[in-house]
Order: C-alpha cells, then structure tokens, then sequence
C-alpha cells in the first residue's frame, strides 16, 4: 500500500469529478445510506481507490451550496478536518494531496489544525521536545489537488495559531519568559522589516512601569518587556497598529495563592503574548502592507519573600495610583503599564490588547466566544466580521462607567478587583484609563482605537472539534490575522 492518500470534501448535490480515478460521488454511493443527508464531516474511507492509495471521502453536508459564505467555510473545515483525522490515525500515510475547490483558504487551516496534538511523551519522539538536535517532520505533509494564494494563506494562519498553541502548551519550568523571547526570536529569523527588542527589569523600572514590575517581585524568574515591530507598509514612517499581549508565564496567584486543583492550566496564562506574537509572526510572513508593534510584558506571578501584599499601593507609569487588592488579578497590573507605554511611545491609530484574564469571561461566554470590550464602534465591528469569517469568534461586551464605583472606592485611584459582579466588566474598566489617547477633543475624533479582548474561556478547548483536539487553542490568532489582511485590503 502507498504511503500517499486522498482527502475528498464532498457535496451530495455534486457529481463532479476532480481527479482521474476520483469520483466523490461514485464512492459515497457505494455505502450504505440513510434517508438523511449525512451530517458534516461524516467520513467513508476507501482503500486501494484509485490503486495503491487510500481515500478518504468526507460529506460537506445537507445544502451546501445554498448556505452562507461564513457558514459554508466552517463546513469545509469541519469536513476536511474529520478526514484529517481519519488519516493520521493510519500508520504508513504520510502525504495527503486535498480537493480544496470548496474553500481552499479553509481546507488548508482545518487540515493543520486538526493534525495537531501537543505531547512532551518521548516515543514515538516528541516534535515538541526542546532537548531535541534535529526537528521531526510531521506526520503527515498536505498539498491541494489545485494550488492558489488562498491554501498557501491557510497554511501560514494555521502554523500561527499551533505556534501559539505550543507556546501556551508549554510548562512554565520551559517557558520561561527569557524562553518566550528566545523563540520568538527564532521564529522571526530571516523575515523582512521586523526588528525584536528585548528589554530587562532595569529598563523598566527606569519607564516607571511600577504596576508591571509588582507582578516580578515574588519569582526568581527574570522578567522580560518583548517588543516587535514591523514595518511593512510603503511608508515606514506610517502610523502603526499596536498589539499588546498579557505575558504570565506562569501564575500561582502569588500571596493570594490559587487552589492547587487544575493549577497548572496556568502555564498558558501568557495567552495573550503567545497569540500577538504568532499573529504578528503570520503578518509579517505574508507581508502585509501595515506597520505593526507588538508589546508583551512577561514575567512569572510567584509568592515569596518580596511578593506584592494585599493591601500595597502602587503608582503606575501614568501617575495614577493602584491599590492590590488581590494578587492573583495581577494581568491588569502588567497589562496597564505595558498599554500605556505603547499607547504615548508609538502613536498607534488602534491599540488592541489580548490577555487570559479574568474567570468571569469564562462564566459570561464559556470558551465559544472571546469577550471584547470597545471604545470603538468601528473597531468591534471589524473584529467581529474578521472573527466570522475565521470562526474565531468575538462577542462585545459592556464597557460602562456604571461599573466605576466597583474598582474607584478604595485608597487609591483604581483597585485592581471590583468583587464577583461584573468581573470581567471592571477588569476592562480598569485598563481603559491607560489607554491614552481614547478620549475625544472636541470635536475631534479620538487620537486611538481601543480594544480589549479577555480570552480566559477561549485559551482552552475541553471538548474536540472535528478540527481541534482539546487542549491549548493559540485563539484569536487567526482572527487577528483576518483583521489585520482586512484592514490593508490584501
């Protein structure tokens, strides 16, 4: 038997042929069959079809054609998905060739999204083991029957989403964040119009990120401040989109300990940094006409001997004084410096920040949606098509004043929680005033665009997808990426 195998999509209202030998059609009828359509992603494997290879054919659904173009994309991608996993299950296949003519944009990221499966077990040997000399390929390779831009986009949004699966999957004993720039470092190598600045405590503390540097003060870890810049547009000079991601490599909660039950979930606590660096990774890669910073403040959030307390007051780079009430909301902490910086040092027209959080996301929308919260009509509505379009999706959430009294009501200027109600709605609430530049002169337009995405649900799948094993998700990388190839009209 061949190691080469087929991956076939099919439309039961479609009878056409893609390849000599290939009949999607002829296969399927060769089946049993129901009196309903076959839901999607409902496979039938062929053996020796056409001679030698192995073909798995996967239904597209009842009335595909007539569906909408958003919905039709999620089709392919659950349809090319379950076969993707079909497949890797048998030994002996290696290359796939894929009939991506219903979508090859989609067929391309559901067929490496579902090959996907993090281990750090060492046999078979681990792609993933960071101890290894030479890289090991995967365990299948992906071509479609007809090349276009669109699979070959595919591919690099799916290799961005698992790298920051992979980031996020990591222990924190490996992800250090002097780890975390290392790689990205890595990555990076031998891309155009990107520059990677690394900077340590001292820079900091000389920014007077005091909000940022009371997260490092309980772990011996050294904190890192990453920064990305990419300049792709045809004027470098161009005002740039700013990325900003919650970079906690691991969190404990310091002084105010989390139970030590599903503790280690915490190791992707740097969701945030993880998917704006592999956004940015895949805008870069695909060379996108926009000038982009990225800024994530990194560091491990540990009880010890000089961890922040309960009850400390901090002033932040911007003046405003900040009250610990709990040290396990250390996200918004590192967060407020690290929007601020980027806010007044490079001018962005639209900043968006990414972090895991808070756990009132999680109550609010589960991990189906990523939470935002906007200043910006416009902004949300642009997300909200490029999150639709990926089936990366986004659900707005309030942005109100009204929550004010929650986190203003103490001695400092802000507190850092605002109790159980609103939990989500208070930790936006609290970054919103370090978004320097939202406010509107009047009559004028805001100098920037902000949104804050809370994706403490949407980090982790606990349930498979025909696409997606549990674990770790890298989302909204792809979202993200869609927004930003939207923006530039690319």
């Amino acid at each position: 038997m061949s190691t080469s195998a087929y991956i076939l999509p099919f439309d039961h209202t479609s009878s056409a042929k893609v390849a000599e030998g290939l009949d999607a059609a002829e296969l399927w009828s060769l089946t049993p069959q129901g009196e309903k359509t076959p839901k999607a992603g409902t496979t039938r494997t062929f053996y020796n079809t056409p001679p030698s290879k192995v073909t798995t054919v996967s239904s597209l659904g009842d009335g595909f054609a007539s569906k909408k173009s958003e919905v039709k994309r999620e089709i392919v991608r659950k349809s090319v998905g379950s076969a993707v996993k079909v497949l890797k299950s048998y030994e002996g296949v290696k290359e796939v060739a894929v009939d991506a003519s219903a979508d090859p944009h989609a067929a391309a990221v559901a067929a490496h999204l579902a090959l996907y499966k993090f281990t750090l077990k060492t046999s078979p040997p681990s792609a993933f083991n960071p101890n290894l000399k030479e890289s090991i390929p995967d365990k299948l390779s992906f071509k479609p029957l007809q090349e276009s831009r669109d699979w070959d986009r595919g591919v690099i949004y799916a290799q961005a989403q698992n790298l920051a699966r992979t980031l996020m999957e990591l222990p924190a004993n490996i992800m250090t964040p002097t780890a975390f720039t290392e790689r990205v470092k890595k990555e990076f190598e031998g891309i155009p119009n990107v520059e990677i600045i690394v900077h340590d405590e001292v820079w900091a503390a000389q920014k007077n990120m005091n909000t940022f540097l009371s997260v490092t003060h309980g772990t011996s870890e050294p904190a890192k401040f990453l920064e990305i810049h990419y300049k792709g547009a045809a004027n470098k000079d161009e005002q740039p989109l700013a990325f900003v991601g919650k970079g906690i490599t691991f969190d404990s909660g310091g002084i105010s300990l989390k139970p030590g039950a599903g503790m280690k979930l915490m190791r992707g606590d740097m969701g945030g940094a993880a998917t704006v660096v592999s956004s940015a990774l895949a805008i870069a890669k695909l060379q996108l006409p926009i000038n982009l910073v990225v800024t994530t403040p990194l560091t491990e959030n540990m009880p010890g001997p000089s961890a922040t307390k309960p009850g400390d007051i901090i002033y932040a780079m911007n003046g405003k004084s900040v009250e610990v009430d709990n040290t396990d909301a250390e996200g918004r902490l590192v967060l407020s410096d690290a929007i601020y910086y980027t806010a007044t040092e490079y001018k962005p027209h639209t900043l968006i920040d990414v972090a895991t959080l808070t756990g009132a996301i999680v109550i609010a929308v589960g991990e189906v949606y990523s939470g935002v919260f906007s200043t910006s009509d416009e902004l949300w509505q642009q997300l909200h098509a490029a999150g639709e379009i990926e089936y990366d999706r986004f659900w707005r959430m309030p942005l109100d004043d009204e929550f004010g009294p929650q986190i203003h009501s103490s001695n400092a200027d802000l507190q850092n929680t605002g109790g159980r109600p609103g939990g989500s709605c208070t930790a936006a609430l609290f970054l919103k005033p370090f978004a320097e530049g939202i406010e509107a002169k009047e009559g004028e337009e805001p100098a920037l665009r902000w949104a804050h995405i809370d994706i403490a649900g949407s980090m982790e799948a606990t349930r498979t997808s025909p696409y997606q094993e549990t674990g770790m998700t890298g989302r909204p990388v792809r979202a993200l990426v869609e927004y930003v190839r939207r923006l530039t009209n690319a």
